[in-house]
């Protein structure tokens, strides 16, 4: 009974030590450190009256109730860096970055960044952003815009240095320094970078350009050889295909003419065969005299049969011949109907080509003619014109003497048809005797009188202007005897 009540206290005390040891023991993590705070501890490379403990990567002991136990994370943090700087140019720029950051490994970083950040390790990203902020524009402020723009290792190494002291005493240190974009709001670099980007677009329109040229002419060469090819390729085949024809109606002359040529020669071998064979029965014939009659017999159907074998070569030897005549009459009417049809296609030609001709003459003449009858009848009308116009103007200037030239001119009609009056009397008496005579060859000079006061009103009247084309035209005076003529007919 003793025994187990021991052997239970011995079990409990074990459970118990296992339980305070549990309770007692931390183990830091590979990425954190432990800070132990409650005693005096000293640690080598740090300060009198640090008062607290580092522990990283292993075990210890911590008395609870009078040690405090807290853990420092070591892995890696980052801050992303927007910072509105001005360059020794007077531009403003906006840097856009990274900076990758962790607390250093030494005991003295840890203590540092401990004191700094152990209740605040969410706000080191801020810290050190506020940090490079400071130090990025100091920096940007001494540079220029090319100096950025051309050496960005040279700005992120400065910025490191710079800002190296600060992050050592703040126990952190910088695994990477990225510079990512540089944002020009006035378009500085843009401008800057304009002539390169021309310079690059003309050198590259320009090569572009070249090289369009080379290929076009590549293009042309190649189609040219192409169309060369292609030529030379046809006229051999044309050549090839014109002794083709040609060898192909040597061929189709050349297989008829064999044949017959062939089949004459069937026909003489098979006679010569024949002969032969003939004469050979008949030796046998004329040799058997056992059988006269049989070889007699058979002599009379050999002979029969070679005449018929005679005959049937004749036949066939003329139906070629015929035949051979029908192509040849064939090829002659052929020919002729060719060279008939040539001469027919010739002179129809040459006939709608004079028909054409004489048409076209004609039409030459016809027109000819009538611009002859048109320029003839426009002369003779302008003539015309031209004599009633000098007309005009004679009667104008001169009246009596026109009508004494008209008067002159129609002088002999005039007493002509005034003897007309006289013409059918057949016997006329004179009284007073040579007075009377006189009398009456003064009455008619009187009427010639009258008749070229007659004209000479016509004249006036076509003289003056027109007048009312509804009055009547006065009657022209009629010429009188002022004494009566005693005339006696018998």
């Amino acid at each position: 009974m003793a025994i187990g009540v021991v052997a239970g206290i011995v079990l409990a005390a074990i459970v118990a030590l296992i339980g305070l040891f549990k309770l007692m023991w931390r183990v830091a993590e590979p990425n954190e450190a432990l800070v132990i705070s409650g005693s005096t501890h000293r640690t080598e490379g740090l300060g009198e009256g640090m008062g607290f403990r580092i522990v990283t990567g292993r075990g210890t002991l911590v008395v609870p109730g009078v040690q405090a136990v807290r853990k420092l994370s070591l892995d890696l943090n980052e801050t992303q860096l927007v910072v509105d700087c001005v360059t020794h140019q007077g531009i403003p720029l906006r840097v856009k970055g990274v900076v990758i950051f962790k607390i250093g490994d030494d005991l003295v970083s840890i203590a540092n960044a401990a004191r700094r950040f152990l209740d605040q390790q969410k706000m080191m990203p801020e810290r050190v952003h506020i940090v490079f902020a400071g130090h990025l524009r100091s920096i940007v402020g001494g540079l220029t815009v090319e100096d950025m723009i051309r050496d960005r290792e040279k700005l992120t190494g400065q910025t490191r240095a710079a800002c190296g002291t600060e992050m050592e005493k703040l126990g952190l240190i910088v695994d990477s320094l990225q510079i990512h974009e540089i944002e020009d709001p006035t378009g500085y670099i843009k401008n800057l970078a304009m002539p390169h980007a021309a310079a690059v677009q003309r050198d590259a329109r320009i090569a572009q350009a070249e090289a369009n040229r080379l290929a076009t002419e590549a293009e042309q060469t190649a189609f040219a050889r192409m169309a060369e090819a292609t030529r030379d390729s046809e006229i051999l085949q044309a050549g090839y295909q014109a002794e083709r024809d040609k060898a192909a109606a040597t061929a189709r002359q050349a297989g008829p003419l064999s044949e017959a040529a062939a089949r004459q020669e069937v026909v003489v071998q098979e006679t010569k065969v024949a002969e032969l064979e003939a004469h050979r029965r008949e030796q046998q014939l004329q040799a058997d005299v056992r059988k006269p009659a049989d070889a007699k017999a058979y002599e009379i159907r050999t002979r029969a049969e070679a005449e018929r074998d005679a005959r049937i070569s004749s036949a066939q030897a003329k139906a070629r011949e015929t035949e051979l005549a029908a192509a040849a009459e064939a090829t002659r009417v052929k020919t002729a109907a060719t060279a008939d049809a040539a001469a027919t296609e010739a002179r129809g030609l040459a006939t709608a080509t004079a028909t054409r001709a004489t048409g076209e003459a004609e039409a030459a003449a016809t027109q000819a003619k009538g611009l002859a009858e048109a320029a003839s009848a426009k002369a003779k009308g302008l003539a015309e014109a031209e004599a009633i116009k000098a007309r005009a103007a004679a009667l104008a200037e001169n009246q009596e003497a026109v009508v004494a030239q008209q008067l002159a001119e129609n002088w002999p009609a005039i007493v002509e048809a005034g003897a007309g009056a006289f013409g059918n009397v057949e016997h006329m008496v004179l009284l007073n005797g040579a007075e009377g005579m006189s009398e009456m060859f003064a009455k008619a000079l009187s009427m010639g009188g009258a008749g070229l006061g007659v004209a000479r009103q016509l004249l006036a009247s076509m003289s003056q202007p027109p007048t009312d084309p509804g009055a009547p035209a006065p009657a022209p005076a009629a010429p009188s005897l002022n004494g009566r003529v005693p005339i006696h007919e018998e």
